[in-house]
């Protein structure tokens, strides 16, 4: 089958409901919750503000519009490899010079929701990863690799979906060894349900925050509050996660889409 027929095919079947698009992106606007970062350490993100411009009015009669404040890393969205230090030196690193093939590419979903729940603390090691292959089938080069904690379910309350305390933020993520395991393997990216693509307690980890640390230092992706991968599968579906191209950007929210194949 050539290439024009695999797209009739599939156009064939979006139509028809054989394939589902299911939209992993969470609502962004002034209730989103975002990044609380030590003001030692550096600014928060502004918070989001949708101002109106118009809605058929004396300032524009026949059309509605508004304009937006908002941080490139805010709700759901992509970190390029500009967006850590370690990413720093690649030409293709930003938003508008990466190679956008990449961002559209098979998608593995690693459901450890039951764990996040039982410990919000939880922790993706090598090992969970080789136990998932066993029985799921390899992670390929080329590939995107989520982590499924559900955290999206908590994403109504800001407080809830950061999980902080006096000890810090408590949330699930991967170890270091997970990251370069997952690049070795030479995967397009890995995304989280969380705030980050980090744990929590990835500040305190060797290197510190190693999603963010390992995967722009490789010139990887990271994907950041997805929503709705309970409504994947583990293997088979398509991920469409593509930042806006915003010149010289670190990074964009996106509408982050999966195509599913259904019965």
């Amino acid at each position: 089958m050539n290439a024009s027929n695999v797209l009739t095919q599939l156009a064939g079947l979006l139509a028809s409901g054989g394939i589902e698009v299911v939209d992993c992106t969470g609502t962004l606007g002034p209730d989103t919750p975002l990044l609380k970062l030590p003001p030692e350490l550096a600014k928060d993100t502004p918070p989001i503000k949708i101002h109106r411009i118009s809605e058929y009015d004396q300032d524009g009669p026949f059309w509605a519009w508004n304009w937006l404040e908002l941080g490139e890393h805010s709700g759901t969205h992509f970190d390029a490899p500009h967006h850590w230090i370690t990413g720093k030196d690649y030409s293709d690193g930003y938003t508008d010079t990466l190679d956008i093939k990449r961002v559209v590419a098979p998608v593995n979903v690693l459901d450890f929701s039951a764990e996040c729940a039982a410990d919000p603390d939880f922790l993706l090691t090598v090992e969970h990863i080789d136990a998932w292959e066993a029985q799921h089938g390899a992670i390929n080069a080329g590939e995107w690799v989520v982590l499924r904690s559900d955290w999206d379910k908590r994403a109504h309350d800001e407080a809830l979906f950061l999980n902080a305390n006096e000890t810090g933020p408590h949330t699930p993520g991967p170890t270091a060894e997970a990251i370069q395991h997952l690049i070795g393997k030479g995967i397009v990216g890995w995304g989280s349900q969380c705030i980050g693509t980090d744990a929590g307690l990835a500040g305190g980890m060797n290197p510190p925050f190693p999603a963010h640390n390992l995967l722009h230092a490789n010139n990887r992706f990271g994907l950041a509050s997805l929503a709705n991968l309970d409504k994947l599968p583990p293997k088979g579906a398509i991920l469409i996660a593509a930042p806006l191209k915003i010149a010289q950007g670190t990074g964009s929210p996106i509408r982050a889409l999966a195509l599913v194949a259904r019965g």
